[in-house]
């Protein structure tokens, strides 16, 4: 009776770890030779780890990453793609992240760019970081409709309570003088407090004429190259080795 009431005593508590350590402990007739001290110890430890493979998965479904398989202990470090192993073990540290840095990928179509991006944003989710990985045309719509249902303000503060924001395509077409304007917004938000990645097949010269008017695109660079890490990737089409 009493250890039914435990078990739904922790339960009750959302301890969902715990409970489950304990029924094994009751099922494994070896646990009695242990120690009160080794069983909660145990008990405890069980909770700390589901508590923490919890909370991965939700951040890793909220990151919506577009290549949730992506991770850095698979990147194909053949010597044409120009990778440097010292930078991307940097990187997969996630200090460049606690210290508010920006990581800017570029490379030609089917390099690896967006897959490198989101294995970086499954590192850091794994680290505990909040990730949100969207394509800059999709985020320039989003925003032109949060102006006109009165929701910009809103997903401005949710984009800059983001942990690591990645941005992929960027360069794609040329934004708009009402584009430009809310990327400045996003951006300036995150200086000096969040991370960014962004992605491109643009060489990053050429980032000022890509953005078009020239005091914008000062104020908006300005603010993306301070801090950051720049991954050049070359070599053949990554889809036509069929690796990442």
């Amino acid at each position: 009776m009493l250890t039914h009431h435990s078990l739904v005593q922790m339960k009750s508590l959302r301890l969902d770890g715990m409970a489950r350590a304990f029924e094994e402990q009751l099922a494994q007739p070896g646990a009695a030779a242990l120690s009160f001290e080794e069983r909660i110890a145990m008990i405890i430890d069980r909770e700390v780890s589901f508590r923490d493979t919890k909370r991965v998965t939700r951040l890793l479904r909220q990151a919506k990453l577009k290549l949730g398989s992506a991770c850095l202990e698979d990147v194909d470090y053949r010597p044409e793609r120009g990778l440097e192993k010292k930078l991307l073990a940097t990187l997969g540290s996630g200090d460049w992240i606690r210290h508010h840095h920006n990581c800017l990928i570029t490379g030609p179509t089917g390099s690896g760019k967006t897959w490198l991006a989101c294995a970086l944003g499954n590192a850091a989710c794994r680290q505990g970081f909040s990730v949100l990985y969207v394509r800059l045309p999709r985020l320039f719509e989003e925003l032109r409709i949060a102006h006109g249902d009165g929701s910009f303000t809103r997903r401005l503060v949710a984009l800059a309570k983001t942990d690591v924001l990645l941005i992929d395509d960027w360069g794609l077409a040329p934004p708009s003088a009402a584009e430009r304007s809310d990327l400045l917004e996003v951006l300036d938000d995150r200086v000096g407090s969040r991370a960014t990645v962004i992605t491109s097949q643009l060489p990053v010269e050429h980032w000022h004429e890509y953005l078009g008017e020239p005091t914008l695109a000062d104020a908006i660079l300005d603010r993306i190259l301070h801090s950051s890490h720049r991954l050049k990737l070359a070599g053949e089409s990554m889809r036509k080795v069929g690796k990442s």
